[in-house]
Formats: structure tokens, sequence, C-alpha cells
């Protein structure tokens, strides 16, 4: 803080410095030229050029010109230093009541010494007045000084924003607005007190140039910004929901002021731009721990689908981790040539049950139950017609059946006996108790880091 203010100190200090030499320049006295034709007491030439020659030995750039009048054409001669100086002298003596013309054969002087001592003397004048406004910036650079510290100490009251904001990081937003507030009306007060008004119109000018370039520029940045501020205050989801956010699944982490930071599914970080997700598609899946999954199986098409239906869902209502309320269903989804595909839907609680396991293991009671009742789960079946008897292919097994083997009953499946590790794995396969192993890495990665977090408990979800 210390470095910063002194940078802004020393920036003021030029800036006031370079205001009041403008502004002395300016109130520096001047000799104002009047646009109206000057008219003499007499008409004749004489008159006109004593009047000519008074006025140019009184301006300093001028006392070097000379003029004489005949006959109305004004003739000037003589040296200056400066193009602007000559146009000067042409135009006094042209305003004269009674010239006709003005001829002109006044040359610049380009000695060193006669070019550099107007500029000279303009710089000393700078610096002496600049001397004596030194006081008064000092005062300036007070005024700026005490604004500046009120304001930090305004925009260090972290205890008042939060009050008065929803979440810390609209808190900090609102703490650092304080604090440009107060630089800005710091300097445009200094400013004012020492007269530079100037000088602050052409830096508030350049400042809204730069401003809305810079703005273009970082275009995708501040979008990205405001996005926060808007996902700060819905909250969408909470730190560890198991999320879909368009095409991106995953439990929360964390939501930054730049990113939501998720851990999929794989264990691996991913980053989500705030843009991205504010206009995306969210799909929480925490919300609501009650969650339906669903399979299809197929019968044949001369079995009762109604009965395989009551089979298919007796077998899933007898898995303890298939919820009662509400009850599995089946429905018919289609017909086809050889099969009728049966959709069932069943319910489970994700807080106590692995959603994945629960459908699959629903899947193989189905299956078998169906079965053991006696429909048909049919297979594509091609038949190919050659010179003598007919041969049935079934698709998928590689098996050519001849027609005198047709009737021949399949080969009789062998079951290897069970090993230990075998017994193991099939537990395993058959545990539906839910995976919190991604949701223990997310309290890991939170309680480590320590990293700031927009998301607030504290807040109702949108």
């Amino acid at each position: 803080m210390l470095t910063r203010t002194l940078h802004l100190l020393i920036v003021l200090t030029a800036f006031l410095l370079s205001g009041t030499a403008f502004q002395v320049s300016a109130q520096a006295p001047t000799i104002t030229e009047s646009t109206e034709e000057i008219s003499v007491s007499s008409s004749d030439d004489g008159a006109i050029e004593s009047r000519i020659n008074a006025i140019f030995a009184e301006i300093g750039a001028l006392n070097a010109v000379s003029a004489e009048v005949n006959e109305g054409v004004v003739s000037l001669g003589g040296t200056v230093a400066d193009q602007t100086d000559i146009d000067r002298a042409v135009s006094i003596a042209s305003r004269f009541q009674g010239v006709v013309t003005v001829e002109q054969s006044i040359e610049r002087d380009l000695s060193v010494d006669r070019s550099l001592s107007p500029a000279i003397a303009s710089l000393e004048n700078s610096l002496r007045r600049g001397w004596e406004a030194l006081p008064l910036v000092g005062l300036a650079i007070g005024v700026f000084l005490v604004i500046l510290i009120i304001g930090h100490l305004l925009a260090s009251w972290s205890a008042l924003w939060q009050r008065l904001t929803p979440n810390p990081f609209l808190a900090e937003i609102v703490s650092q607005a304080v604090r440009i507030v107060a630089v800005i009306v710091g300097l445009v007060m200094a400013l004012n007190l020492v007269g530079a008004t100037a000088l602050m119109g052409a830096i508030l000018g350049g400042a809204g140039v730069i401003g809305l370039a810079i703005g273009f520029a970082v275009r995708d940045t501040v979008e990205n910004y405001i996005a926060s501020i808007m996902l700060s205050l819905r909250q969408p989801f909470r730190a560890n929901d198991h999320v879909l956010i368009d095409d991106h699944e995953g439990r929360v982490v964390r939501l930054t002021s730049r990113a939501t930071v998720l851990m999929t599914l794989d264990g691996n970080h991913l980053r989500v731009p705030n843009s991205t997700v504010f206009k995306a598609v969210i799909l929480n899946y925490t919300r609501n721990p009650e969650r339906r999954f669903e399979f299809e199986l197929g019968v044949d098409a001369e079995d009762d689908p109604v009965a395989a239906m009551a089979t298919g869902i007796a077998a899933i209502s007898g898995l303890g981790f298939v919820l009662g309320e509400p009850k599995p269903d089946a429905i018919i989804m289609s017909v086809g040539d050889s099969n009728i595909v049966i959709r069932f839907m069943g319910w489970v609680n994700q807080s106590e049950t692995n959603f994945g396991k629960a459908r699959s293991l629903a899947i193989r009671a189905a299956k078998d139950a169906v079965e053991e009742a006696g429909f048909t789960l049919p297979e594509p079946i091609y038949r190919l017609r050659f010179d003598g008897a007919p041969v049935q292919v079934k698709a998928g097994t590689g098996v050519t059946v001849s027609e005198g083997q047709a009737s021949a009953a399949p080969p009789a499946k062998s079951k290897a006996a069970a090993t230990p590790d075998a017994k193991s794995a099939e537990a395993s396969v058959l545990d539906t108790r839910p995976d919190d192993h991604i949701a223990e890495k997310v309290d890991e990665e939170r309680a480590q880091t320590g990293e700031k977090d927009l998301l607030d408990n504290g807040r109702p979800v949108e």
C-alpha cells in the first residue's frame, strides 16, 4: 500500500506542476488585439504612419518593425523572430482607417539568440510561477492524501461491507470500488484547488478513451467477471454436488471469481469458465436424492408382454435397494418384427445406493426372472438358402446349423467353480453402497487449499 501511495503521489505531483505551469501561462499578461477598424485623428499618411510605429514600439516582438505610409499603402520592414509576428504586424497595419493595402518586407531573424530568447523567457516565467505555486501544490497534495487515507480506511472496514452485501466476493468488489472512488475524488479536488481544470478535463477524457479501448480488448474477461458475480448471488449448487454442466460432469470443488472447479468422476480437476456456467444447462443430481433408473428388454413377439412386465417388475421390487415408493413400473416401447421392447423403471436413493450398480443389478434380476418364467429374449436370426437343404446361421455366434441339426439341443453351458477371489469380486459387485471416494477427495481438496470460495452454505440455493 505504501509503494502504491508513493507512485500516486509522484504522478499527482507531476500532473499538478504541469497544470500549474499551464494555468500560469494562460494567466500571463497578453495584449489583446481588437478586430475593429482603428481610426486616427487625421486621415493623412503621416498620422497613420506615426500611430502604427507607436503601436509596434509597445509590442516587444514587433519593436524592430518599421512602417511607412504613402497614399494609403503601408510598407512594413524590419526583422522578427517568428512567422506569427509577421502575420500579426500585417493584421495590425491593415485595420487602420484610410489604409488601402499593406506591403510587407519583414524578414525573420534566424540567429540562435533571437530564436531562443522568447522560449527561454517563457520557460523562466513558468518556473518562477511554478515556484510561487509550490505552497498551493503542497496543499493540494495534502488534500489528495487525506481523501486517499479516508477512502482506504473506509474500504478496509470489511465488517460493514459484509453486512451490506450478500457474500464476501461482492464485499471485496465494493471495497475496491470505494478505493477507486477515493482516488478519483482526491485527484479532482487537488486539481480544482490549483486551478488545473483544463488538465483535469484532458485526464478524464483520456481515461475514458483508454477505458473504452480496454473494455473492448478484455470483453470476455469482463463477461466472465460479471458471470461470477451473478453466480455468487444465484448459488446454483453447493460444494460436493454431483452436477452435469452442459457436457461436463463431476463434483463441485469450489466457485472462484473466474471459474467453477469440478472434480470429474475420473478424479481429475476441471475448470469451467463462469461465463460458460452461467449460460449452461445445469443438471444437479444431488439436490434430489431419489433418482430413477431405466433399461429395456425385448421378449418374443408371440409372448404375453403384460405377463413379462409383471414378472420383471416383481423381480425389481424384490431388490432391497429399490424404493417401494415410487413403485417400479414398466411400459411397452415398441413392437418389432421379432420382439416386443419393454422399458423397466425403478427408483433408488442415491445417498444410500450407488446408482450405476443398482441399475446393473436390476437389469440382471429382471433378465433372469423373465427367462426363468419361460419368456424368450429373441436374437436376430438370418436364413441362408443354398442348392441343398436350408441352413440356419445364428447371428453373432458363428455357428452353422443344417436342417437335420436344427432341432438339436444347444450345448450345455459349463460353470466353473468359484474361487475365493471370484467370490470376493462378486461380493464387491453386489455391494450397492454409494461410492464416496470422489466426495472424500473433494472434501480433502477444500480443506487443504483454503482457496476463496464464492459458494455460501448460508444462502438458499436457486
